[in-house]
């Protein structure tokens, strides 16, 4: 094809989310050919965010400021925090405007498969958030798995000294769903979650 240059930008490209090597070539393919209009404004705003997005101090989210935008608001409901496995999660929740409180990102869940334990999320931060701040409940917005359950337990085990409210998002049949196409364990929860 080209050089080791487009060879290294297929490469690069391949290992991002959602695509691959055919995805990666068409991306590149598109770059180089207008150049002057989309490589190089891609390449500024990419070292511009490579020098100036860092994780918030105190919920975890990224941003070019520290505290990040949301929890500098002042607008923002600081009586709760959203917990979340990951930046995306938090995103995902802000697009839907349903949550008007703060955050806080775990980046990730417990595992024991994995290999990842209490040490290696952000947890120890989110008890002393806890214990220092104006919370009155704490949302567990955890991944409906065994590990984002086993993440729940131990959070709500450690977290119930505290006395703070915490609640779980709800699970189940989603909006829109049919019955019949539904596992039996999502039916099951959504039946015991039943308001």
């Amino acid at each position: 094809m080209g050089g080791p240059e487009i060879d290294r930008l297929i490469s690069l490209f391949a290992k991002l989310p959602g695509l691959g090597p055919r995805s990666g070539r068409r991306a590149v393919l598109k770059l180089l050919q207008h150049p002057e209009t989309r490589m190089l404004p891609l390449a500024q705003a990419l070292a511009a965010a490579a020098r100036a997005v860092r994780h918030c101090t105190q919920c975890g989210n990224l941003d070019s400021t520290d505290p990040c935008a949301i929890c500098a608001d002042p607008q923002r409901d600081r009586t709760q925090i959203c917990v979340v496995e990951s930046v995306g999660d938090l995103w995902a929740l802000e697009r839907a405007g349903v949550h008007h409180g703060l955050y806080h990102v775990l980046g990730g869940t417990l595992s024991a498969l994995g290999g990842t334990g209490p040490d290696d999320l952000n947890i120890a931060p989110l008890l002393a958030r806890v214990a220092a701040a104006e919370a009155t409940e704490i949302i567990l917005a955890l991944s409906a798995t065994v590990d984002g359950a086993a993440t729940s337990h131990f959070l709500t085990d450690r977290l119930a000294v505290s006395g703070i409210r915490i609640t779980r998002v709800a699970q189940g049949v989603p909006i829109g769903g049919a019955l019949d196409v539904l596992d039996e364990g999502t039916l099951a929860t959504a039946l015991r979650a039943r308001s």
